[in-house]
């Protein structure tokens, strides 16, 4: 039955209503936890009565103040750009360790790519962890690792050691699979849209930051700015780091009840939290956590739905790595120095912005909409995607100026830049919609759905990032057309996976007939 299934589910950043749980009043589910949260609510084992959500639910998540809540999502704002900040700022000291390690700077780029593939899994190993053993000290411990595996890259002796440092922090990176899980902690269904928005705009946005950054660390000679950009990138996450250990309290439902738990039984109360019970190791068995860790991959070659947006989803993160590798190719056109490129990529931000700003009024709308067609499964789920519907044809927009206006001078520099702002709001909205959609057609299997999607981001953008500058280096080189050919190529794959919008938004409710995963949401 689906509810067995799910009892080995793992991390929830949200579900069908975007709640972290299968139904609107129970939390505890869609994950690792889901066990728990499928038992009777009060259960009797070896003279044990466990604690209902109902009996401490003004102590939870849910109950914190919108001033806290609003801090703790701000603080992991600034976690979830340190990680991205990670996956870029190196990209800039490219020369620096060409020139360290006698390998060329193509070889380099090896070490920016390794990072982003080994994150894309790092993120489906973390997640399990953060459910049954807290958000905070699996965070912790994430952030502590990534930030330790910076030094033996700044440090390492040779260039094999240095790749070894960059693959350890990627692996050891859990992104969004915790950050966004906290906000299913926080909030309940048709609430936590905004909170959502909110942590994409850190996801995309600390991708920009780095070459921003990074561009004007390259004005220190290149064998120091190699090393300042993975010395700052310690900095940045140390801090983030103190930050939330001192600031941020534990949000994890079950975990707040096991510590409830504890603290009333001090008082006389006999009462248990639902690890306190049964533990993880005695729920699941190491066979069990394999099948639940294969699942979102599972899904994205099985699932139509999953594997049409996310391939959507990933091609557009990724075309953001192949503008870092690449962009300086561009401007240099107009003699640029390396921080006025590294400028240039604030029209990806500004795109970013304008994105994010778009999307909140949206979801009261969106709301309104679902409320007055309840019976709808339309109006339930593909409507999420109504706004992607007029936004996602800006990549290929956004590729088709920027494939023109790239030519150089007599042009004004100032065309990439509209255009990347351009591609910037269709990636936000893309990753956004694509997100919300997804929670939401896919219920207590929607972790391994976005899972899926969060892997294509960034296995995308690792395996595109070594060859993007050959792409706009030699295709079109004979023709003086090697800054355009490149984007126009780029332009006519975005045309394709764009039409997966469409195709999901009309024929989706089809799809998810066909979907044994989607199903089992609708038949309870």
């Amino acid at each position: 039955m689906a509810g067995d299934q799910e009892k080995q589910q793992w991390p929830g950043t949200l579900t069908p209503n975007g709640d972290s749980s299968a139904s609107s009043s129970n939390h505890i589910g869609n994950n690792l936890g889901a066990h728990e949260a499928e038992k009777p609510q009060t259960i009797e084992n070896a003279g044990k009565r466990e604690i209902k959500e109902e009996d401490c639910e003004n102590e939870l998540g849910f109950a914190f103040s919108d001033r806290k809540k609003w801090w703790i999502l701000t603080v992991i704002f600034l976690v979830q750009t340190s990680m991205n900040f990670n996956t870029s700022l190196y990209s800039n000291g490219l020369v620096g360790i060409s020139e360290k390690f006698n390998v060329s700077e193509q070889a380099a780029r090896v070490g920016a790519a390794i990072y982003l593939i080994t994150y894309a899994f790092g993120c489906e190993l973390w997640a399990p962890w953060s459910e049954e053993f807290g958000r905070k000290p699996i965070l912790q411990l994430s952030l502590f690792l990534t930030n330790i595996w910076n030094l033996p890259v700044v440090l390492a002796p040779n260039f094999g050691s240095l790749l070894v440092g960059r693959a350890l922090g990627g692996l050891s990176t859990a992104g969004g699979s915790v950050t966004l899980g906290m906000i299913a902690d926080l909030y309940e269904a048709d609430r936590q849209q905004y909170a959502v928005a909110y942590i994409v705009f850190s996801s995309v946005g600390g991708s920009v930051l780095g070459p921003i950054v990074g561009g004007f660390v390259e004005i220190l000679a290149p064998g120091q700015a190699w090393k300042w950009c993975i010395w700052i990138q310690l900095i940045f996450g140390g801090a983030v780091q103190l930050l939330h250990l001192f600031t941020v309290p534990e949000t994890r439902t079950t975990v707040m009840m096991n510590q409830i738990a504890k603290k009333r039984r001090k008082a006389g109360e006999e009462v248990y939290g639902p690890d306190e019970i049964e533990s993880v190791w005695q729920r699941f068995t190491l066979k069990e956590l394999f099948s639940t860790w294969m699942r979102p991959f599972r899904m994205f070659l099985t699932e139509p739905i999953v594997l049409s947006l996310s391939l959507l989803s990933g091609f557009s993160d990724a075309l953001i790595f192949v503008q870092i590798q690449s962009l300086s190719l561009v401007y240099k056109q107009w003699n640029f120095n390396s921080w006025q490129i590294g400028l240039a990529f604030t029209g990806f931000g500004v795109g970013y912005l304008l994105a994010w700003i778009i999307f909140l009024p949206s979801f009261s709308r969106n709301k309104k909409r679902r409320e007055m067609y309840p019976d709808d499964e339309h109006a339930q789920y593909e409507s999420r995607m109504y706004l992607l519907l007029w936004l996602a044809p800006l990549l290929p927009i956004g590729l088709l100026i920027f494939a023109f206006a790239s030519a150089g001078p007599p042009l004004h520099w100032i065309g990439p830049v509209i255009a990347t702002a351009i591609i910037g709001i269709a990636n936000y909205a893309i990753y956004m919609a694509t997100i919300d959609y997804m929670i939401c057609a896919y219920g207590p299997y929607s972790a391994s759905a976005t899972g899926g999607n969060g892997w294509a981001r960034d296995f995308l953008a690792g395996v595109l990032t070594v060859p993007a500058t050959p792409f706009y280096t030699n295709i079109g080189a004979a023709q003086h057309k090697n800054f355009e050919y490149p984007s126009l190529i780029l332009f006519a794959i975005s045309v394709v996976l764009v039409a997966a919008v469409y195709w999901v938004y009309w024929k989706g409710p089809v799809l998810r007939k066909r979907s044994p995963f989607a199903q089992s949401l609708a038949q309870g």
